[in-house]
């Protein structure tokens, strides 16, 4: 075993236990901490039993103490779905600032790397498309969806003051729409929402006209290019998501096929300050970590809705 050793903050969560998963496979020993407000235990149970890992219940907006040595510490806690968000928005403003603050405080006390989960949400509404890192954003601060953007906003200023001014060894994952297996059925995201009505013969619900367009990155692609991300020497922001860019009318007649169903497709209106376009430039990633996404969109849905066929109740506690 490798004596390094990860701090994960979310690790119970969608995207931090596949992360958690993944850092045990290369070796390193994990501690995983959560306040499992949005996480579940039931994604990292299948991990308790494996040697070099560890669980901590703790809320990271506190004081965080691990024992031991960290070589890493990997900043993924938040809610990140709108329905988590809009229903949790002290605490998802709260993470973001404070959450950060004490998990980046750790990594200049440890002389660990730090990784930050950051998301395209920064971009905001975007005017300019796709999205390249250099893009500023076009955000609504204090729309209802700005307690998530501008959370990751000041957590990326945030994490770059500690690199400049306290010399911390920082690393900005910027990911954008990323699914798979331990999504949570009721989260809101389009993902398990269209897989659930689906498979329950029920009209799949679009906002909008069902135009506006996304980007969707299979879980493990996103971990191979956060795993590789830690391990480069790129400080600024990156953007971590497929760049294959479908519109969610389209994604919907997807999942009907692939789930064999009758159901039809439904119109809603669209939520305040949602994205209409939402596309990654990834030739940062390519060229710096010769990354990109390998996993095609028929694959990964039929492992995700294979998932929710055996976990139709995937729910927060």
């Amino acid at each position: 075993m490798d004596a390094r050793r990860a701090l994960v903050t979310g690790g119970a969560g969608f995207l931090g236990s596949h992360l958690c998963e993944r850092l045990l496979d290369e070796g390193l020993h994990v501690v995983c901490m959560d306040n499992l407000i949005t996480g579940s235990l039931a994604n990292i149970e299948h991990l308790f039993g494996r040697a070099g890992f560890t669980f901590i219940h703790h809320d990271v907006t506190n004081f965080i103490h691990v024992p031991g040595r960290l070589d890493y510490i990997l900043h993924f806690a938040s809610p990140a779905s709108p329905i988590d968000y809009l229903n949790l928005p002290i605490q998802t403003l709260k993470v973001g600032s404070l959450g950060t603050h004490k998990a980046l405080g750790l990594a200049k006390a440890q002389g660990a790397r730090f990784l930050l989960a950051s998301t395209s949400e920064v971009y905001g509404d975007p005017l300019i498309h796709p999205q390249p890192e250099g893009y500023w954003g076009n955000v609504n601060p204090v729309g209802p969806r700005g307690v998530y953007d501008e959370a990751k906003r000041f957590a990326e200023a945030l994490t770059m003051a500690y690199h400049r001014h306290h010399g911390v060894d920082t690393r900005i994952a910027r990911i954008f729409n990323t699914y798979g297996p331990r999504m949570r059925a009721d989260d809101g995201r389009v993902v398990p929402a269209f897989i659930c009505q689906a498979l329950a013969g029920e009209p799949l619900t679009a906002f909008g006209d069902g135009a506006q367009t996304r980007s969707f990155c299979f879980v493990d692609d996103l971990i191979e290019g956060i795993w590789r991300l830690l391990r480069s020497d790129h400080a600024d922001p990156m953007n971590i998501g497929n760049p294959a860019e479908m519109t969610i009318l389209q994604f919907a007649r997807e999942i009907i096929r692939l789930v064999g169903s009758r159901s039809e497709i439904v119109f809603r209106p669209l939520p305040v300050d949602d994205p209409k376009v939402r596309q990654p430039d990834i030739s940062l990633a390519r060229r710096v970590l010769g990354w990109e996404p390998a996993v095609p969109l028929e694959h990964g849905l039929a492992r995700t809705i294979e998932y929710f066929r055996a976990h139709p109740r995937t729910a927060a506690p």
